[in-house]
């Protein structure tokens, strides 16, 4: 079953779109399960119900939370319907398995000083104007939109050309949709703008590709992680 777990990841990537993050989110859960079943001396694809329920027993004992536990079965879950699919095994022995649930607290929120001090120490914390220009733009940027941080810092440039009131995102599952943007939002943003055109072109005198990416650095990926 390890061999079998590329090919679900793949899979995963190319149906569902799954996301990088997504992706090793999959694999480090599914890997603690097939390490468990190796300790133990499980053969995955031998595997029973009682099993299953032994090994989410095991997560539980060692204090993982809920939501730790949840998105565990839900791998585990989403594996075997692979495996049957595919036929590598004739059922699917975690299909009747109920989760933990989840902790229904009420989310933890910032008072709106604290946001205002949060965006203002943004601007204060670089190596210099470019970078604190940057980091408050990031801030302001995510503030007005609620866009996830990966969604963020591997934005196109073009989406922020042209002073647009809305942005175009490209979300998880490659799904798209629509943010809105404030006026503070719009002014960094055009601020950013200049500082980053200018710093593009001073690469490309020196001989460097221009980046597609409103916030790029050397990375291996073109932008911020």
């Amino acid at each position: 079953m390890r061999d079998w777990l590329g090919m679900f990841l793949e899979t995963k990537a190319a149906e569902a779109g799954a996301a990088k993050n997504t992706l090793e989110a999959y694999a480090r859960d599914l890997n603690s399960f097939l390490g468990w079943c190796g300790h133990h001396g499980h053969a995955p694809e031998r595997l029973g119900k009682p099993d299953i329920e032994a090994y989410l027993i095991s997560c539980d004992a060692e204090g993982l939370a809920k939501s730790t536990r949840a998105r565990r079965l839900s791998a585990i879950k989403q594996y075997y319907r692979f495996a049957y699919e595919e036929r590598i095994r004739e059922d699917n022995p975690a299909l009747e398995i109920s989760g933990p649930g989840r902790s229904k607290a009420l989310p933890q929120v910032l008072s709106e000083d604290e946001v205002g001090r949060l965006l203002e120490s943004a601007g204060a914390v670089g190596r210099g104007a470019h970078e604190r220009l940057r980091n408050r733009c990031l801030m302001e940027l995510l503030y007005a939109t609620g866009m996830r941080v990966t969604e963020l810092v591997s934005l196109p440039v073009a989406a922020a050309r042209g002073d647009p009131k809305y942005l175009l995102i490209m979300g998880k599952g490659g799904k798209e949709r629509i943010v809105p943007l404030s006026p503070d939002a719009r002014t960094l943003l055009q601020e950013w703008l200049v500082l980053r055109d200018a710093a593009e072109e001073g690469a490309r005198t020196k001989g460097q590709a221009a980046s597609r990416f409103l916030f790029p650095t050397q990375s291996k990926a073109g932008h911020m992680t």
